[in-house]
């Protein structure tokens, strides 16, 4: 493997990592192996740190692909508490508020559903990296100020209910980049009436690559540590 003209290492990214908790791994333990003292080592398409599953880290050159990747459409099967909302609209902060579930049936529920598949308009968490005068959301919001985030066009190709019960839900999206699952949630849950927060997220496809062909951070480092590596002549005679 060449990680100067660049490599695409498909990771399943552990839950409680921050991406670039991921991406510093894979940097490490290529500079270890290589005798490098830096190499471009980027990821396409954030994850949260409750959230699992495929992220795409570029090496060397391939990191002039990043864009191009964030732009594939992604897949992710979520879990969502009904009843109950969060400033983050996940796990991240404390329950804000409950709300009645009763009357929340699966007919309403797909019902519901459906009027989110198509072209939507998506107001991003001020939980989020989007810059507000320059700084990042999150930064703002944890410091309890308040933020204005403007609605971004997003387009949600699929929108299938996978279990269901009226305290949760679990679905499966395929969206477009940009689409802040933890957001769909909040809206779910008040177009059901009630409140919705995301309790478990995992992006199971990015493009044609799927979860299922992913390595484990370890199997990456342990690859990284066995695979033939390829390194430039001015290197070698290092």
């Amino acid at each position: 493997m060449n990680f100067i003209d660049g490599e695409i290492l498909y990771l399943d990214k552990p839950l409680g990592w921050t991406s670039f908790d991921a991406v510093k791994r894979v940097r490490g333990a290529l500079l270890r192996r290589m005798k490098l003292k830096k190499l471009k080592v980027g990821h396409a398409g954030t994850l949260d740190p409750l959230a699992t599953g495929v992220m795409m880290v570029c090496t060397g050159k391939a990191t002039k692909l990043i864009d191009s990747l964030q732009a594939h459409v992604k897949e992710y099967v979520a879990t969502i508490a009904l009843g109950a909302t969060t400033p983050s609209f996940d796990l991240e902060t404390q329950i804000d508020a409950t709300y009645p579930t009763s009357h929340i049936t699966r007919e309403l529920v797909e019902e519901t559903l459906k009027k989110f598949t198509g072209p939507i308009s998506q107001i991003p968490p001020a939980f989020s990296a989007c810059k507000v005068d320059g700084v990042r959301a999150y930064e703002h919001a944890r410091k309890g100020k308040e933020v204005t985030i403007k609605p971004k066009l997003l387009v949600i190709d699929t929108i299938e209910l996978l279990d269901f019960s009226p305290e949760s839900i679990k679905i499966r999206v395929v969206c477009s980049k940009g689409t802040y699952i933890r957001a769909l949630a909040r809206d779910i849950g008040e177009a059901l009436g009630s409140g919705g927060h995301l309790t478990a997220l995992r992006r199971t496809r990015v493009g044609e690559v799927s979860v299922d062909n992913c390595l484990s951070v370890d199997d990456a480092i342990q690859l990284i540590g066995e695979t033939p590596i390829e390194m430039p002549e001015e290197q070698d005679q290092k």
